[in-house]
Order: structure tokens, then C-alpha cells, then sequence
């Protein structure tokens, strides 16, 4: 059967799961290790670097390696948080031409999601490498508020990776997944995702029978864990001006020094009480004078630094709590998700709210991309003993008279649904009205997502109000919206499957797709040809270090000297081939390397 992978495309790191029998098993890459960083950077030859190898070059080469390119995934370029992005970013963040983001890496732009795919597409060839075999389908894992534009965006992200994309779930749903999977029990839990990038709370039920069933999720998009590590710089930075009067803001690699340094101090600060940010040389004055940061930061201080992040988080499962109508008292299990987690604080804060120690039995980094492998094995081999109900993070509506927006499906909704609602014409002998698919929470439609519309026409001249449409919102499990208008008298009807927007056109994603597999191709050759090299470079040094004894034992002989003369010209043809980066020629030689090696050691070992 056909192997689906489960990614955790996460902002800090990402992870890749697949179900091997009945175990979910996490990936490692070829370093060992089981999460790989979420950065891409390009170097000055035009390489592209993807992982732990682009976060090591990342202070020599800041302008050009992107982090976090999550948290702008799928955003206006007018929003506030791609405002507040470009305010602290070292690399360049520039407006695309749909109002969407691009970053500027090197002589060219990016899009997020293509960004976003490279990751991806490191992912899949981590699996790939593990299994043995080509991959095409994955279930991606998305924060559980992400909107529609945020979830295509990261599904356009999969598509121009290589990947079929068959289905996105949410982030804390595929935790409760991994957490509940194999195991015969009824419970009520909250899933509290605090990660490198965004914030999600979702309560769940568990059931014996399998089920899965979300009561509600909320959150927040731009909260994680480069918000604190942006306190520490804050703190940092102003104390180093006090002293210097120098902005170290100013300077892109000293700012990615200080990045990271403080992301390294606040994960030495669960486990100590104190640790050191010390950064010799950090900037030049420019009279041939170098400065240096030294400074001592306590776990108390980074915890009042911070106090008012973590506050935020507890806000969101409060309302979380009353979107479910549930009290703590209900809640059975609290199971802890991210990075961000470790923070003694945040556990406090969170074993407080919810009266109870949270479950530490998952693994934070892994657990989400394991579910995502779970939910992904489940879809193909169609297993009828796990049921997912999810849920839609926000309302869905339109936009009426005077810019209001009028809910139709709420957050929260159990999805499959299908909610309908009836308008009145607001103009006397109106013959069109236009229908705006909004999504958000806002009762103002212009601060809510815009999502797509049509315009219905044809309409029976008739006094304002007049005319009764009824508009239907259906969703399915993929998030999928369909909205139909209907005029109940004459029975005419419209309808528009809306598809999210990623800022990106078909032609645009068709062109990254193909940029995507010319990579794929290129990476694969090169890697081939560094296994041959590798082999036929082993076997070169082995037989020119038997040739003087070769020499000594058979050299005077007429064989020994043309069987010497043939070896002179394979290693030499063979590392003309490798000079020229030649992987038939290099392959075609290793054979003859091989004999020619054995049939030396043969000739020494027999001479001793």
C-alpha cells in the first residue's frame, strides 16, 4: 500500500512521521537528528541550503537566510503582522504582486509558500531516504487557527514540494491524535500548542470507540516562542545602548548573533537558574575599536521579561474553555505541545489555570508529526476505527449592508455542515446583489478575511426588501466552502465553490513546481555523484598506498610492470573523471578500481 508521511511544518523546526505497522515512528534526517530547523538560506554561488547546514552560515550570511517564514504564510502584505515582521527581520520582506509577501534572497524574490516548500520538500527526501522509496502523499499539519488563505497557502507549499497533499489537520488535533492512539479510554482534554511561531488551545473528547471530536479551538497566529526570544533581544539591545549608545539593531549580523544567542540562553534557563550571553566582538565602532556584550540573564528575569506572553496564552484557554462551556473541573488531561513548553514558567502558569499537572508523557517536538502519520495511514487503508471530527476555527459569512458581517456557520462549528439563512434585497427594483464570502470573527466584514465571491443576477424587479434570497454555506472535511444563493420565489439559484487564496496564481505555482523538481534532479545527481566519489576516492588511496610495495615485489617482471602502468591509468582516468564532476565515468570506474585493488593486496599479502 501506498506510504503517506505526516509533516509538522513547523517555525522553528519541522519533523516527518509514518506509521511502520501499527507504530508511528519519526523520521530522523541524515545528521540523526529527528527535527531539522525551518530555515532556508541561499549562499553567494546561487546554492540553495536548507536545515541544521543553513542555520550553521546563518550570522555570516543574515541577509539571506530565512527563519520563521511561517508566521507569514498566506498574509496580506498590509497586515499588521507582516509590519511588525518587517521591523525585526534581518532578511529582506518585500510586497508581491497580489498583496501578498515575498522575501528577497539574493537577485530574485520568493514567495512564502515557496519557501515554505523547500522545507517541505527536505522532509520528503529525509523519508525517502528512510523508506527506500519514492513518496508522494503527505498530511500536513497546520495551527488550529490558521484561516483558509493561511491553510491553502501552506497546501500550495506541499503542491510545489512534489507532494499530494490529501489532507491538513490541525496542529493540536494530530497531538490528541498521537496521544489517544491505541488506547481504550473516554476523556475529556485540552491540547495547549505553544511553539516556535504561533499559539493554539483546543479541548477535545476521546472516546473508546476511536472518536476524535473537537468542542473548540482558538488562539493566536503571532504568539510562540520568537516573541520571547524578542524580549531577550529587547533586553539586551537597550541595556548594550545604555552602556554604548550603539543600536545593535542596526547591524544585521550582530542581530543575528543576538538571535541566536537568546534563543540558546531561554532553553539553558529550564534547567539552570542563570546562564551567560556573552558575544565578543558583536560590532566595530569604526576607529578600529571592537565592542563586546557580556551579560548574566536569571530565569526570574527572563519570566518577568515575559509574563505578560504567557498571560496571553492562559486569556485563550480561558476562552476556550467558554467557547466549549466546560469548567477546568472538566478538563481530565492537559497535554503540553511545543518547544515553548519546557519553560518552567509556562507549565506553572498552565498546571495553575487548569488545577492539575500537565501530561508530560508526549514528546513536545514530535507528537504532532506523529499524529499527522497516524491521520495519514488512516485515510489510505480507509480504517472505520478512528473518527476525526474537527471543527472551523472561524465564523463563516457574508458581508451585508454597511460593511456588517452576518455569521452563517460559527467558530466552532462541527464540520461537515451546511447552515442556510434568508436575505432581503436592500434596494428598490434591484436586479444583482454581489455576495462577500468573508471569514473571521470580527462583526466588522473589512477587519475579517475575504474569501471569495459572485455576483447573482437576473433578479425580479420588486420594492426594497422585497426579495427573499436564501444563501447556503456548506463546508466539508477539508475545509472546502461552497456557498449557493437562491431567490425562494422564482427559484433562480447561483453557486461558487470558494477556493482560499495563497497570494499565488496557477502559472506562478506551475513554474515553482517545475523550479522544485529541476532542484529535485540536481540534488539527486550530486548526491549520487558524492557517493561515487566517495567509494572511488577510498579505492584510489588504497591502491596508490600498495603500489610501492606492488613495485617491489613484481615490478621487474613484465606483467607486474603492465598491470602497474593499467592501474597508473585507471586512478588517474578516474580522478580526471571526479575533477570534472563526471558520476558515469566516476561509477564506470569503480569495478575496475575494485579489482585492481583486490589483485594488489593479493600480490603483497602472497610476498609475505
Amino acid at each position: 500500500m501506498e506510504r503517506v508521511i505526516g509533516i509538522d511544518l513547523g517555525t522553528t523546526n519541522s519533523c516527518v512521521s509514518v506509521l511502520e505497522g501499527d507504530t508511528p515512528t519519526v523520521i530522523p534526517n541524515r545528521g540523526g537528528y529527528k527535527t531539522t530547523p525551518s530555515i532556508v538560506a541561499v549562499t553567494e554561488a546561487g546554492k540553495r541550503l536548507v536545515g541544521h547546514i543553513a542555520k550553521r552560515q546563518a550570522i555570516t550570511n543574515a541577509e539571506n537566510t530565512v527563519y520563521a517564514a511561517k508566521r507569514l504564510i498566506g498574509r496580506k502584505w498590509d497586515s499588521p503582522h507582516v509590519k511588525s515582521a518587517l521591523m525585526t527581520s534581518s532578511y529582506g520582506i518585500v510586497e508581491g504582486p497580489h498583496n501578498d509577501v515575498r522575501i528577497k534572497l539574493r537577485d530574485r524574490s520568493y514567495s512564502v509558500p515557496e519557501i515554505s516548500s523547500m522545507v517541505l520538500q527536505e522532509m520528503k527526501i529525509i523519508a525517502e531516504d528512510y523508506l527506500g522509496e519514492p513518496v508522494e502523499k503527505a498530511v500536513i499539519t497546520v495551527p488550529a487557527y490558521f484561516n483558509d488563505n493561511q491553510r491553502q497557502a501552506t497546501k500550495d507549499a506541499g503542491t510545489i514540494a512534489g507532494l499530494d497533499v490529501i489532507r491538513i489537520i490541525n496542529e493540536p488535533t494530530a497531538a490528541s491524535l498521537a496521544y489517544g492512539y491505541g488506547k481504550d479510554f473516554d476523556r475529556t482534554v485540552a491540547v495547549y500548542d505553544l511553539g516556535g511561531g504561533t499559539f493554539d488551545i483546543s479541548i477535545l473528547e476521546i472516546a473508546s470507540q476511536g472518536v476524535f471530536k473537537v468542542i473548540s479551538t482558538t488562539g493566536d497566529t503571532f504568539l510562540g516562542g520568537e516573541d520571547f526570544d524578542a524580549r531577550i533581544i529587547d533586553w539586551l539591545v537597550s541595556t548594550f545602548q545604555e552602556e554604548h549608545g550603539v543600536d545593535l539593531r542596526q547591524d544585521r549580523m550582530a542581530l543575528q548573533r543576538l538571535r541566536d544567542a537568546a534563543e540558546k540562553a531561554k532553553c539553558e534557563l529550564s534547567g539552570v537558574s542563570e546562564t551567560e550571553v556573552n558575544l565578543p566582538f558583536i560590532i566595530s565602532t569604526g576607529h578600529n575599536e571592537a565592542l563586546h556584550l557580556q551579560r548574566s540573564l536569571t530565569r526570574s528575569t527572563l519570566e518577568s521579561l515575559t509574563q505578560d506572553l504567557i498571560e496571553r496564552t492562559i486569556d485563550i484557554c480561558r476562552q476556550a474553555l467558554e467557547d466549549a462551556r466546560l469548567d477546568v473541573n472538566d478538563i481530565e488531561d492537559v497535554i503540553l505541545v511545543g518547544g515553548m513548553t519546557r519553560m518552567p514558567a509556562i507549565q506553572g502558569a498552565v498546571g495553575r489555570f487548569f488545577q492539575r499537572e500537565p501530561n508530560k508523557g508526549v514528546h513536545p517536538d514530535e507528537v504532532v508529526a506523529l499524529g499527522a502519520g497516524i491521520q495519514g495511514a488512516a485515510l489510505v487503508e480507509d480504517r472505520q476505527e478512528m473518527i476525526l471530527l474537527d471543527v472551523t476555527p472561524h465564523a463563516l459569512g457574508i458581508m451585508t449592508f454597511g460593511s456588517r458581517f452576518e455569521e452563517l456557520i460559527p467558530q466552532n462549528t462541527t464540520v461537515p455542515t451546511s447552515r442556510a439563512k434568508i436575505f432581503t434585497t436592500s434596494r428598490d427594483n434591484q436586479t444583482a446583489v454581489k455576495i462577500l464570502v468573508m471569514q473571521g470573527d470580527s462583526q466588522n466584514a473589512e477587519e475579517n478575511e475575504f474569501l471569495g465571491e459572485f455576483v447573482m443576477t437576473g433578479l425580479r424587479r420588486a420594492p426594497k426588501g422585497h426579495v427573499e434570497i436564501e444563501v447556503t454555506f456548506e463546508i466539508n472535511t477539508d475545509g472546502i466552502v461552497a456557498v449557493k444563493a437562491k431567490d425562494l420565489e422564482t427559484g433562480q439559484a447561483q453557486s461558487i465553490e470558494v477556493t482560499a487564496s495563497s497570494g499565488l496564481t496557477d502559472e506562478e505555482i506551475k513554474n515553482m513546481v517545475k523550479d522544485a523538481e529541476d532542484y529535485m534532479v540536481e540534488r539527486r545527481t550530486d548526491e549520487e555523484f558524492e557517493a561515487a566519489k566517495q567509494q572511488a576516492e577510498t579505492l584510489v588511496d588504497s591502491i596508490e598506498s600498495l603500489f610501492p610495495d606492488v613495485e617491489r615485489v613484481v615490478g621487474s617482471a613484465d606483467f607486474g610492470r603492465d598491470a602497474i602502468a593499467k592501474a597508473r591509468v585507471i586512478v588517474d582516468q578516474t580522478r580526471t573523471a571526479i575533477d570534472h564532476k563526471h558520476t558515469r565515468k566516476v561509477k564506470d570506474h569503480l569495478e575496475q578500481l575494485e579489482r585492481t585493488e583486490r589483485m594488489f593486496k593479493g600480490v603483497v599479502s602472497r610476498a609475505q
